[in-house]
Protein backbone atom coordinates (compact mmCIF):
# COMPACT_ATOMS: atom_id res chain seq x y z
CA UNK A 1 0.00 0.00 0.00
CA UNK A 2 1.06 3.18 -1.28
CA UNK A 3 3.06 4.49 2.10
CA UNK A 4 3.52 8.20 0.46
CA UNK A 5 0.52 10.14 2.42
CA UNK A 6 1.06 13.83 1.04
CA UNK A 7 -2.99 14.55 2.06
CA UNK A 8 -2.16 12.72 6.07
CA UNK A 9 -3.57 15.42 8.62
CA UNK A 10 -6.66 16.96 6.13
CA UNK A 11 -10.06 16.12 7.45
CA UNK A 12 -12.59 15.96 4.59
CA UNK A 13 -16.30 15.89 5.52
CA UNK A 14 -17.75 14.11 2.66
CA UNK A 15 -22.07 14.55 2.11
CA UNK A 16 -21.89 13.77 -1.60
CA UNK A 17 -23.94 10.76 -2.87
CA UNK A 18 -23.82 9.22 -5.82
CA UNK A 19 -20.64 8.32 -7.63
CA UNK A 20 -18.76 11.59 -8.81
CA UNK A 21 -18.66 13.30 -5.09
CA UNK A 22 -17.99 10.21 -3.73
CA UNK A 23 -15.39 8.99 -6.21
CA UNK A 24 -13.10 12.39 -5.85
CA UNK A 25 -13.55 11.44 -1.71
CA UNK A 26 -11.97 7.91 -2.12
CA UNK A 27 -9.42 9.89 -4.20
CA UNK A 28 -8.59 12.36 -1.15
CA UNK A 29 -8.91 9.12 0.71
CA UNK A 30 -6.31 7.08 -0.88
CA UNK A 31 -3.90 10.23 -0.92
CA UNK A 32 -3.91 10.01 2.90
CA UNK A 33 -7.21 12.16 4.16
CA UNK A 34 -8.85 11.42 6.98
CA UNK A 35 -12.68 11.36 5.37
CA UNK A 36 -15.83 10.92 6.99
CA UNK A 37 -18.76 10.15 5.24
CA UNK A 38 -21.70 12.04 6.12
CA UNK A 39 -24.90 9.75 5.15
CA UNK A 40 -28.92 9.58 5.67
CA UNK A 41 -29.83 6.88 8.18
CA UNK A 42 -31.01 4.67 4.92
CA UNK A 43 -27.56 5.46 3.77
CA UNK A 44 -26.15 6.99 0.68
CA UNK A 45 -28.79 6.14 -2.19
CA UNK A 46 -26.12 5.00 -4.07
CA UNK A 47 -25.50 1.56 -2.55
CA UNK A 48 -28.81 0.25 -4.34
CA UNK A 49 -26.99 0.50 -7.77
CA UNK A 50 -27.26 -2.54 -9.56
CA UNK A 51 -26.95 -5.63 -7.55
CA UNK A 52 -27.00 -4.82 -3.62
CA UNK A 53 -24.85 -6.84 -1.31
CA UNK A 54 -26.49 -6.23 2.14
CA UNK A 55 -26.27 -2.43 1.83
CA UNK A 56 -23.21 -2.46 -0.15
CA UNK A 57 -23.37 -2.95 -4.47
CA UNK A 58 -20.18 -2.48 -6.81
CA UNK A 59 -20.31 1.17 -7.47
CA UNK A 60 -20.79 2.45 -3.38
CA UNK A 61 -18.02 -0.24 -2.84
CA UNK A 62 -15.34 1.04 -5.14
CA UNK A 63 -16.32 4.88 -4.52
CA UNK A 64 -16.18 4.78 -0.54
CA UNK A 65 -12.64 3.20 0.08
CA UNK A 66 -10.87 4.15 3.24
CA UNK A 67 -13.71 5.97 4.28
CA UNK A 68 -15.55 6.52 7.79
CA UNK A 69 -19.43 6.13 7.65
CA UNK A 70 -21.46 7.68 10.28
CA UNK A 71 -25.49 7.68 9.66
CA UNK A 72 -27.24 10.96 10.58
CA UNK A 73 -30.70 12.22 10.57
CA UNK A 74 -30.19 15.82 9.44
CA UNK A 75 -33.55 16.66 9.59
CA UNK A 76 -33.10 16.59 13.34
CA UNK A 77 -31.85 19.54 15.57
CA UNK A 78 -28.95 17.10 16.94
CA UNK A 79 -28.27 15.71 14.08
CA UNK A 80 -27.88 18.79 11.85
CA UNK A 81 -26.04 20.04 14.81
CA UNK A 82 -23.49 17.53 14.09
CA UNK A 83 -23.42 17.62 10.72
CA UNK A 84 -22.36 21.56 11.20
CA UNK A 85 -19.45 20.73 13.82
CA UNK A 86 -18.14 18.56 11.65
CA UNK A 87 -18.09 20.66 8.67
CA UNK A 88 -16.39 23.74 10.31
CA UNK A 89 -13.36 21.07 12.04
CA UNK A 90 -13.19 19.93 8.28
CA UNK A 91 -10.26 21.53 6.17
CA UNK A 92 -12.45 20.31 2.60
CA UNK A 93 -16.42 19.71 2.43
CA UNK A 94 -17.97 17.62 -0.12
CA UNK A 95 -21.41 17.62 -1.40
CA UNK A 96 -23.43 16.56 -4.68
CA UNK A 97 -27.09 17.90 -3.99
CA UNK A 98 -29.10 20.18 -6.02
CA UNK A 99 -28.65 23.77 -5.85
CA UNK A 100 -29.97 25.20 -3.08
CA UNK A 101 -29.97 22.08 -0.93
CA UNK A 102 -27.37 22.44 1.76
CA UNK A 103 -28.69 26.16 2.05
CA UNK A 104 -31.57 24.95 3.84
CA UNK A 105 -29.36 22.70 6.06
CA UNK A 106 -27.15 25.71 6.99
CA UNK A 107 -24.54 23.41 5.50
CA UNK A 108 -23.75 25.66 2.57
CA UNK A 109 -20.60 27.25 1.70
CA UNK A 110 -21.23 30.86 2.80
CA UNK A 111 -22.93 29.20 5.76
CA UNK A 112 -19.75 26.70 6.64
CA UNK A 113 -17.37 29.55 5.86
CA UNK A 114 -18.22 31.80 8.49
CA UNK A 115 -16.98 29.47 11.31
CA UNK A 116 -14.40 27.76 8.83
CA UNK A 117 -12.68 30.21 7.30
CA UNK A 118 -10.02 28.79 4.77
CA UNK A 119 -12.51 25.55 3.80
CA UNK A 120 -12.26 24.11 0.85
CA UNK A 121 -15.83 23.63 -0.33
CA UNK A 122 -16.87 21.00 -3.60
CA UNK A 123 -19.99 21.31 -4.91
CA UNK A 124 -21.06 18.42 -7.54
CA UNK A 125 -24.15 19.25 -9.58
CA UNK A 126 -25.62 18.34 -13.25
CA UNK A 127 -25.45 21.49 -14.89
CA UNK A 128 -23.95 24.00 -12.24
CA UNK A 129 -25.10 26.41 -9.79
CA UNK A 130 -26.81 28.63 -12.07
CA UNK A 131 -28.96 28.80 -15.14
CA UNK A 132 -32.39 27.51 -16.44
CA UNK A 133 -31.12 23.73 -16.26
CA UNK A 134 -29.49 24.12 -12.73
CA UNK A 135 -32.65 22.24 -11.16
CA UNK A 136 -33.43 19.25 -13.44
CA UNK A 137 -32.37 15.88 -12.26
CA UNK A 138 -29.54 14.17 -13.89
CA UNK A 139 -28.36 10.91 -14.61
CA UNK A 140 -24.98 10.01 -16.52
CA UNK A 141 -27.10 8.68 -19.48
CA UNK A 142 -28.86 12.68 -19.66
CA UNK A 143 -25.11 14.43 -19.60
CA UNK A 144 -24.10 11.96 -22.15
CA UNK A 145 -26.79 12.62 -24.45
CA UNK A 146 -26.59 16.22 -23.73
CA UNK A 147 -23.00 16.76 -24.12
CA UNK A 148 -23.00 15.69 -27.55
CA UNK A 149 -20.98 12.30 -26.08
CA UNK A 150 -23.61 10.24 -27.55
CA UNK A 151 -23.43 11.90 -31.07
CA UNK A 152 -20.25 10.34 -32.13
CA UNK A 153 -20.77 6.94 -30.84
CA UNK A 154 -23.34 5.40 -33.02
CA UNK A 155 -24.65 1.65 -34.32
CA UNK A 156 -24.58 0.63 -38.03
CA UNK A 157 -28.05 2.14 -38.13
CA UNK A 158 -26.54 5.56 -37.15
CA UNK A 159 -28.50 5.23 -34.00
CA UNK A 160 -26.52 6.91 -31.00
CA UNK A 161 -24.95 4.73 -28.20
CA UNK A 162 -24.62 5.67 -24.69
CA UNK A 163 -21.60 4.18 -22.93
CA UNK A 164 -22.10 1.04 -21.16
CA UNK A 165 -21.30 2.78 -17.72
CA UNK A 166 -21.49 5.62 -15.74
CA UNK A 167 -18.14 6.97 -17.28
CA UNK A 168 -18.96 11.31 -16.88
CA UNK A 169 -19.78 10.76 -13.21
CA UNK A 170 -16.28 8.56 -12.81
CA UNK A 171 -15.18 11.99 -14.78
CA UNK A 172 -16.41 14.36 -12.75
CA UNK A 173 -14.98 12.70 -9.87
CA UNK A 174 -11.62 13.30 -11.29
CA UNK A 175 -11.89 16.74 -12.56
CA UNK A 176 -12.91 17.32 -8.97
CA UNK A 177 -10.41 15.82 -6.94
CA UNK A 178 -7.62 16.98 -10.04
CA UNK A 179 -9.43 20.72 -8.57
CA UNK A 180 -9.42 19.88 -4.91
CA UNK A 181 -5.28 19.53 -5.20
CA UNK A 182 -5.13 22.71 -6.95
CA UNK A 183 -6.92 24.38 -3.82
CA UNK A 184 -4.78 22.24 -1.40
CA UNK A 185 -1.89 23.97 -2.75
CA UNK A 186 -3.24 27.39 -2.90
CA UNK A 187 -4.05 27.32 0.11
CA UNK A 188 -0.90 26.18 1.59
CA UNK A 189 0.82 28.62 -0.29
CA UNK A 190 -2.04 31.68 0.15
CA UNK A 191 -3.44 30.44 3.58
CA UNK A 192 -7.08 30.55 1.77
CA UNK A 193 -9.89 28.26 0.87
CA UNK A 194 -11.93 28.32 -1.81
CA UNK A 195 -15.32 27.06 -3.69
CA UNK A 196 -15.72 24.48 -5.97
CA UNK A 197 -18.04 24.42 -8.77
CA UNK A 198 -17.63 21.21 -10.44
CA UNK A 199 -20.75 19.51 -12.83
CA UNK A 200 -21.04 16.90 -14.80
CA UNK A 201 -21.68 18.75 -17.68
CA UNK A 202 -18.93 20.62 -17.52
CA UNK A 203 -16.70 17.75 -17.25
CA UNK A 204 -18.71 15.89 -20.30
CA UNK A 205 -17.60 19.11 -22.16
CA UNK A 206 -13.77 19.43 -21.01
CA UNK A 207 -13.23 15.88 -21.32
CA UNK A 208 -14.37 15.96 -25.13
CA UNK A 209 -12.39 19.42 -25.79
CA UNK A 210 -10.76 18.34 -29.29
CA UNK A 211 -13.93 16.66 -30.75
CA UNK A 212 -16.26 20.02 -29.57
CA UNK A 213 -13.72 22.07 -31.43
CA UNK A 214 -13.06 19.57 -34.69
CA UNK A 215 -16.87 19.71 -34.94
CA UNK A 216 -16.55 23.71 -35.01
CA UNK A 217 -13.66 24.00 -37.56
CA UNK A 218 -15.76 21.20 -39.71
CA UNK A 219 -18.77 22.97 -39.73
CA UNK A 220 -20.85 20.02 -37.97
CA UNK A 221 -20.69 16.86 -37.01
CA UNK A 222 -16.55 15.75 -36.41
CA UNK A 223 -15.22 12.80 -39.44
CA UNK A 224 -13.89 10.01 -38.51
CA UNK A 225 -9.92 10.41 -38.23
CA UNK A 226 -9.05 7.47 -40.15
CA UNK A 227 -10.27 4.39 -41.80
CA UNK A 228 -10.62 1.39 -41.23
CA UNK A 229 -10.98 1.54 -37.64
CA UNK A 230 -13.23 0.28 -35.08
CA UNK A 231 -14.92 -3.41 -34.21
CA UNK A 232 -14.70 -6.50 -36.70
CA UNK A 233 -16.71 -9.51 -36.04
CA UNK A 234 -14.81 -12.59 -36.36
CA UNK A 235 -16.04 -16.44 -37.01
CA UNK A 236 -16.39 -16.46 -32.83
CA UNK A 237 -15.81 -13.22 -31.42
CA UNK A 238 -14.80 -9.80 -32.29
CA UNK A 239 -11.58 -7.67 -32.54
CA UNK A 240 -10.86 -4.28 -32.67
CA UNK A 241 -8.08 -2.40 -35.05
CA UNK A 242 -7.28 1.14 -35.70
CA UNK A 243 -5.08 1.36 -38.62
CA UNK A 244 -3.74 5.22 -38.97
CA UNK A 245 -0.85 5.13 -41.18
CA UNK A 246 -0.41 4.47 -44.81
CA UNK A 247 1.83 1.56 -44.11
CA UNK A 248 -0.29 0.12 -41.34
CA UNK A 249 -3.15 -0.12 -44.19
CA UNK A 250 -0.70 -2.04 -46.46
CA UNK A 251 0.11 -4.18 -44.37
CA UNK A 252 -3.66 -4.97 -42.73
CA UNK A 253 -4.36 -5.69 -46.57
CA UNK A 254 -1.56 -7.96 -46.68
CA UNK A 255 -2.20 -9.80 -43.78
CA UNK A 256 -5.94 -10.36 -44.80
CA UNK A 257 -5.14 -11.98 -48.58
CA UNK A 258 -6.41 -8.59 -50.10
CA UNK A 259 -3.50 -6.88 -51.98
CA UNK A 260 -6.01 -5.92 -54.32
CA UNK A 261 -7.44 -3.54 -51.91
CA UNK A 262 -4.21 -1.63 -51.03
CA UNK A 263 -3.67 -0.14 -53.88
CA UNK A 264 -7.25 0.55 -55.21
CA UNK A 265 -7.87 3.85 -56.43
CA UNK A 266 -10.85 4.30 -53.97
CA UNK A 267 -8.69 3.17 -50.87
CA UNK A 268 -5.05 4.21 -51.78
CA UNK A 269 -5.04 7.24 -49.20
CA UNK A 270 -6.30 8.15 -45.75
CA UNK A 271 -8.98 11.12 -47.32
CA UNK A 272 -10.21 8.35 -50.15
CA UNK A 273 -10.88 5.84 -47.04
CA UNK A 274 -12.42 8.30 -45.05
CA UNK A 275 -14.92 9.08 -47.98
CA UNK A 276 -15.35 5.54 -49.18
CA UNK A 277 -15.68 4.00 -45.54
CA UNK A 278 -18.78 1.74 -46.11
CA UNK A 279 -17.46 0.09 -49.29
CA UNK A 280 -14.37 -0.85 -47.63
CA UNK A 281 -15.79 -1.66 -44.54
CA UNK A 282 -18.17 -4.06 -45.88
CA UNK A 283 -15.42 -5.73 -47.90
CA UNK A 284 -12.89 -5.95 -44.80
CA UNK A 285 -16.13 -7.74 -42.75
CA UNK A 286 -16.26 -10.05 -45.06
CA UNK A 287 -12.72 -11.04 -44.38
CA UNK A 288 -12.68 -11.20 -40.70
CA UNK A 289 -15.49 -13.29 -40.74
CA UNK A 290 -13.13 -16.12 -42.05
CA UNK A 291 -11.10 -16.41 -39.00
CA UNK A 292 -11.12 -16.35 -34.96
CA UNK A 293 -10.59 -13.72 -32.99
CA UNK A 294 -6.84 -15.03 -31.52
CA UNK A 295 -6.12 -16.09 -35.08
CA UNK A 296 -6.35 -12.52 -36.54
CA UNK A 297 -4.88 -11.42 -33.41
CA UNK A 298 -1.67 -13.20 -34.22
CA UNK A 299 -1.86 -12.37 -37.63
CA UNK A 300 -2.28 -8.88 -37.17
CA UNK A 301 0.21 -8.34 -34.04
CA UNK A 302 3.10 -10.29 -36.41
CA UNK A 303 2.25 -7.83 -39.07
CA UNK A 304 2.27 -4.96 -37.48
CA UNK A 305 -1.19 -3.89 -37.22
CA UNK A 306 -2.60 -2.38 -33.85
CA UNK A 307 -5.60 -4.51 -32.92
CA UNK A 308 -7.24 -6.08 -29.47
CA UNK A 309 -9.48 -8.39 -29.10
CA UNK A 310 -12.71 -7.26 -27.53
CA UNK A 311 -12.48 -8.44 -24.13
CA UNK A 312 -14.96 -9.33 -21.30
CA UNK A 313 -13.86 -7.98 -17.63
CA UNK A 314 -13.15 -11.75 -16.87
CA UNK A 315 -10.87 -11.70 -19.96
CA UNK A 316 -9.03 -9.18 -18.98
CA UNK A 317 -8.43 -10.25 -15.18
CA UNK A 318 -7.00 -13.06 -16.60
CA UNK A 319 -4.60 -11.73 -19.45
CA UNK A 320 -0.74 -11.98 -18.46
CA UNK A 321 -0.47 -8.38 -19.44
CA UNK A 322 -2.48 -6.73 -16.56
CA UNK A 323 -1.01 -9.31 -14.14
CA UNK A 324 3.00 -8.72 -15.79
CA UNK A 325 2.01 -4.82 -14.75
CA UNK A 326 0.39 -5.20 -10.91
CA UNK A 327 -2.75 -3.68 -12.83
CA UNK A 328 -5.02 -5.22 -10.18
CA UNK A 329 -5.35 -7.07 -6.73
CA UNK A 330 -7.23 -9.73 -5.44
CA UNK A 331 -8.49 -8.52 -1.35
CA UNK A 332 -11.04 -9.92 0.43
CA UNK A 333 -14.12 -7.70 1.75
CA UNK A 334 -15.99 -8.68 4.58
CA UNK A 335 -19.45 -8.40 2.38
CA UNK A 336 -18.53 -9.85 -0.94
CA UNK A 337 -15.76 -12.13 -0.28
CA UNK A 338 -12.57 -11.73 -2.58
CA UNK A 339 -12.84 -9.38 -5.11
CA UNK A 340 -10.47 -7.43 -7.58
CA UNK A 341 -9.51 -4.25 -7.16
CA UNK A 342 -7.70 -2.25 -9.93
CA UNK A 343 -4.47 0.02 -9.32
CA UNK A 344 -5.49 3.97 -9.33
CA UNK A 345 -2.75 5.31 -11.67
CA UNK A 346 0.19 7.40 -9.39
CA UNK A 347 -1.26 5.17 -6.74
CA UNK A 348 0.81 1.52 -5.06
CA UNK A 349 -2.07 -1.51 -4.99
CA UNK A 350 -4.85 -2.23 -2.75
CA UNK A 351 -3.35 -4.54 0.11
CA UNK A 352 -5.71 -7.33 1.58
CA UNK A 353 -6.24 -6.36 5.21
CA UNK A 354 -5.20 -2.25 4.71
CA UNK A 355 -8.02 0.32 6.24
CA UNK A 356 -7.73 1.88 2.79
CA UNK A 357 -8.73 -1.73 0.97
CA UNK A 358 -12.12 -1.66 3.14
CA UNK A 359 -15.68 0.15 1.83
CA UNK A 360 -17.81 1.00 5.16
CA UNK A 361 -21.59 -0.26 5.95
CA UNK A 362 -24.09 2.43 6.63
CA UNK A 363 -22.93 4.18 9.72
CA UNK A 364 -20.18 1.80 10.63
CA UNK A 365 -18.13 4.34 11.80
CA UNK A 366 -21.01 6.15 14.04
CA UNK A 367 -19.71 5.51 17.32
CA UNK A 368 -15.37 6.02 16.14
CA UNK A 369 -16.53 9.45 14.53
CA UNK A 370 -18.91 10.30 17.86
CA UNK A 371 -16.27 9.94 20.37
CA UNK A 372 -13.84 11.53 18.36
CA UNK A 373 -15.43 14.52 18.97
CA UNK A 374 -15.90 14.30 22.55
CA UNK A 375 -19.03 13.11 22.73
CA UNK A 376 -19.70 10.23 25.60
CA UNK A 377 -20.65 6.81 25.64
CA UNK A 378 -24.18 7.76 27.10
CA UNK A 379 -24.45 10.59 24.79
CA UNK A 380 -24.03 8.44 21.66
CA UNK A 381 -26.16 5.54 22.94
CA UNK A 382 -28.96 8.31 23.53
CA UNK A 383 -28.58 9.50 19.70
CA UNK A 384 -28.98 6.43 18.87
CA UNK A 385 -32.32 5.43 20.69
CA UNK A 386 -33.56 8.84 19.42
CA UNK A 387 -32.92 7.91 15.71
CA UNK A 388 -30.34 10.70 15.09
CA UNK A 389 -27.82 8.18 14.87
CA UNK A 390 -28.42 5.26 12.95
CA UNK A 391 -28.22 1.88 15.38
CA UNK A 392 -25.53 -0.63 14.31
Amino acid sequence: MNDDKPLEGLIVADFSQGVAGPYSGMLLAQAGAMVTKIEPIDGDWARTLGTTYEDHCAHSLIVNLGKKSIALDLKSEKGLALAKEMAAKADIVLESFRPGVMKKFGLDYDSVKKDNENVIYLSVTGYGQEGPYSDRPVTDSAIQGFSGWMSITRDENGLPMKTGMVIIDFLTGMFSYQSLLKAIISRSIRGKGRYIDSNLMQAAAAFQSAKILESHLEGGSPNVLYVPAGTMQTSDGYIGIAVMREHHYTSLCKALGRDDLADHSDYDSREKRVVNEKPLMKELRAEFLKKTTQEWAKILNDAGVIQSPINGYKDYLEDEQPKAVDSYRWVKHDVVGEIPLPRIPGFDGFEQGHELTHSPRIGEHSDDVLKAMGISDDEIQALKSSGVVRKT
